[in-house]
């Protein structure tokens, strides 16, 4: 786990997200469970706050048991709303102190900045994400907003004094007798209500996102969008091939490939080893990861581990995937070369999935060469499609939905299970 630093130094931030997500929805029936670019809305979400380096832990709190379960299979832990909390009049910084008391009850550990981040939001970034966080980490704000550029006149029905009758409409922003010009009017701020950062300190004392010195994040208003009905849904549905980080069109699909090669560090691990005083390492992997290499086993799709790396934690890991590993592998491309010809497998018809630049030779052997969100920049410039996660935050899971679309979590697991398990 990684923590954002102080800017002058101290002991490191943790970064709570929190994600609300009912599973009622009067406007959308089950709406934070609705696809947009074949994800759930709070899959997308989870995603988002995942991919944002400033964020150390994941947060859905929900009352839904399938909101919970597609939560979970994103990566994000999840803290079940009591009945009290969850109804349509419950406010989302009710739901915001619930889940960050039972996280830190949970993890035995306190937060420094909880944000609220919103699932009717398909379009947020991750960018987006960590300059909210890093607003209030850095301690240079107590809350900070989203916002985005807004250029329209305001207008509401009403009489704001007695000039105007009952029932006329007047100007919230502007003066309806006066027009003036775009670059002479003062530069109006849109809440997009999508990502909030708050000291947790402050939010536990004032109760509401906004207080103290509030610092505001400009981000894209093409990305401006909260699904609220379903003309919202159906809008974001359109976009989602001309926003989304992956476009549409160039990512493989199970047709495109025969079988998938892993690196792992770095790949399946966020790249990090943690050594105790008898020099044992140990390594993080991501829960998600395993969900997606369990549903490529299903499907019948051939999954190897290549790894230079020797440490028997890497054997340990394809033990428990039930997938085959090489690794303490000097020459990576000799080997993944060999173990295709053993298979019959043409290397034009393999995913081989990689961070750094000792999976460079492989990468140019393979058809369907993939890096990792945060790879180095010379392996993401040889890739073909670069996921929108880093390496051991759900990259290979992000692949595994490439492949297999929809089908991903409803496959049969065809290998036999222990009884009881």
């Amino acid at each position: 786990m990684t923590h954002w630093p102080a800017e002058r130094g101290g002991p490191p931030r943790r970064v709570l997200a929190v994600i609300p997500a009912r599973g009622g929805s009067k406007g959308v029936p089950a709406k934070n469970l609705a696809p947009v670019g074949g994800v759930p809305l709070v899959a997308r979400a989870v995603r988002a706050c995942l991919a944002a380096p400033a964020v150390t832990d994941v947060v859905v709190s929900t009352d839904d048991a399938a909101v919970a379960a597609a939560a979970r299979a994103a990566g994000a832990e999840v803290v079940t709303r009591p009945a009290a909390i969850a109804g349509d009049t419950a406010t989302s910084e009710a739901a915001v102190l619930h889940a960050l008391d039972a996280f830190e009850e949970r993890a035995g550990a306190a937060v420094d900045v909880v944000l609220l981040v919103q699932c009717t939001s398909p379009f947020l970034l991750a960018e987006d994400i960590g300059r909210v966080a890093g607003a209030v980490a850095r301690g240079g704000a107590d809350t900070a907003v989203t916002v985005a550029p807004f250029h329209g006149f305001v207008w509401r029905d009403g009489a704001p004094d007695d000039t105007d009758a009952p029932g006329t409409g007047f100007g919230v922003n502007h003066d309806k007798a006066v027009r003036p010009r775009r670059q002479d009017r003062p530069q109006d701020l849109l809440e997009t209500g999508a990502a909030y950062a708050m000291d947790a300190t402050g939010f536990r004392a004032h109760e509401h996102r906004f207080f103290g010195r509030t610092e505001l994040v400009r981000t894209d208003p093409a990305r401006v969008l909260e699904i609220d009905d379903p003309h919202d849904l159906a809008r974001a549905r359109a976009l989602a091939p001309l926003l989304d980080t992956a476009p549409a069109g160039v990512l493989p699909t199970l047709a495109d490939v025969d079988a998938v090669v892993l690196d792992f560090d770095g790949t399946q691990t966020d790249d990090r080893v943690l050594i105790d005083t008898d020099g044992r390492e140990f390594v993080s992997v991501h829960r998600g990861d395993g969900l997606g290499i369990a549903a490529l086993r299903r499907a019948g799709l051939p999954t190897l581990i290549l790894s230079t790396e020797q440490n028997p934690v890497v054997a340990a890991r394809a033990r428990k995937l039930r997938l085959p590993v090489l690794h303490g592998i000097d020459r990576k491309d000799v080997a993944l070369k060999q173990w295709c010809e053993e298979q019959g497998i043409a290397p034009e018809r393999v995913l081989y999935a990689g961070n750094d630049v000792n999976d460079l030779p492989c990468l140019a052997l393979v058809g369907w060469p993939v890096a990792v969100a945060d790879a180095h920049d010379a392996v993401r410039g040889a890739a073909r499609a670069v996921t929108t996660v880093p390496g051991g935050r759900g990259a290979i899971r992000e692949i595994a939905g490439w492949l297999l679309g929809p089908s991903l979590d409803t496959l049969p697991d065809p290998l036999p299970t222990s009884p009881g398990k």
